[in-house]
């Protein structure tokens, strides 16, 4: 008997993808000599406001917890379809608008641009995965995430892409305000993000048997707490998108009001963490798996008192670095679950994207070496 190999989906080859990529970004926006981050901002900014869709939305929301934690500025994301139905919207001076669109022609988040423009004079930055793009020619300051063209519905390559521009971007305004001393760490991790992306691909067998578990069960919630609830939205949806199977998020503490009786059904419990887990995170663990006894999964660094079925990790610096481990892994895992169920992964029905030729030829060989 002949033994057929299955040929990658697009969207396993982009998972795989991003290791080239995000060493491509750093090389573009940190100078090798100096380590000025070569990005163009507005000077004197007080509030940022960040408005998108979808997994850029995510971004965003991973965004306010990162640059209220490390610069102070005052932040906060916005759905851009929620934006559009507000009667007044944030128009503080000196507070930047931030757009987020993989294709840059996201419809809501256009017109989110048109409001601001229409209704206030403060500046808007947009990032994008297109130069040619809409939103790309309606903001004052633009970023390019270089992400190549992304073929697969769900967003994998271009999500930790726009990750690192918001990360930068974070690090330039720090810079602003503290110097470029201030930022000397995180940059230095940023380096070595490329290693920590190999080792989250190395983990795959075990994302396959958490995928093969997943894929029997019903009732999935993914749960996190502080800057890792970004990335349980993302998870969630990349696992509704590519298995259709109907998982919900939810930060760990609200998660314990009420919405935790879910778990009186047969249930998956999934943790996702970039930090050692607080005691308060770990006593509601603990009570969960008494109470209700879901099978646990603990995404992230584990704590020796807690005892859960699966934990996948990799060994970090910090908590951004997790952070992109724990982004690829997941990706990994809403992958494996998909192909174990036998859906297409590349083409989920009901589901198109916008896709446009992103970078300019040169760029796109060079993301592929």
């Amino acid at each position: 008997m002949f033994n057929i190999k299955r040929q990658p989906s697009n969207m396993e080859l982009e998972i795989i993808e991003q290791k080239k990529i995000i060493p491509y970004i750093l090389m573009k926006y940190i100078n090798p000599q100096t380590g000025d981050i070569k990005i163009d901002l507005p000077h004197n900014i007080k509030k940022i406001v960040l408005v998108a869709s979808g997994s850029s939305y995510h971004c965003a929301r991973f965004a306010v917890d990162l640059l209220e934690k490390i610069s102070g500025i005052e932040s906060r994301a916005i759905y851009s379809s929620e934006f559009l139905l507000k009667k007044i919207i944030p128009h503080d001076e000196n507070t930047l608008y931030i757009f987020i669109t993989q294709s840059g022609e996201t419809s809501d988040t256009i017109n989110a641009v048109k409001k601001v423009k229409e209704s206030t004079s403060l500046t808007t930055l947009c990032i994008t995965n297109n130069e040619k793009s809409t939103i790309w020619n309606l903001c004052d300051y633009k970023v390019a995430c270089y992400a190549g063209t992304e073929h697969g519905i769900a967003a994998t390559k271009s999500f930790t892409s726009q990750m690192l521009c918001l990360i930068l971007i974070s690090l330039k305004l720090v810079e602003s305000l503290h110097g470029n001393e201030s930022t000397k760490v995180y940059k230095e991790s940023l380096i070595h993000l490329p290693i920590i992306l190999e080792k989250a691909l190395s983990k795959r067998k075990d994302c396959k048997r958490i995928g093969e578990m997943l894929a029997k069960e019903n009732n999935i919630i993914i749960t996190a707490d502080g800057i890792s609830y970004s990335l349980a939205k993302e998870a969630a949806l990349k696992t509704k998108e590519t298995s259709y199977k109907n998982i919900s998020a939810a930060i760990l503490g609200e998660f314990m009001h009420g919405h935790v009786a879910v778990l009186n059904n047969k249930s998956t419990l999934i943790y996702i963490t970039v930090n050692k887990i607080s005691e308060h995170s770990i006593s509601n663990l603990n009570k969960i798996k008494k109470d209700y006894n879901p099978k646990l999964i603990v995404i992230g660094p584990c704590d020796e008192s807690l005892s859960p079925n699966f934990n996948i990790s990799v060994d970090c610096e910090n908590e951004i670095q997790h952070m992109f481990a724990n982004v690829v892994i997941s990706q990994q895992i809403a992958l494996e679950t998909a192909l174990k169920l036998h859906r297409n992964v590349d083409h989920p029905k009901g589901l198109h994207k916008v896709v446009k030729d992103e970078v300019t030829n040169e760029d796109a060989e060079k993301v592929e070496k």
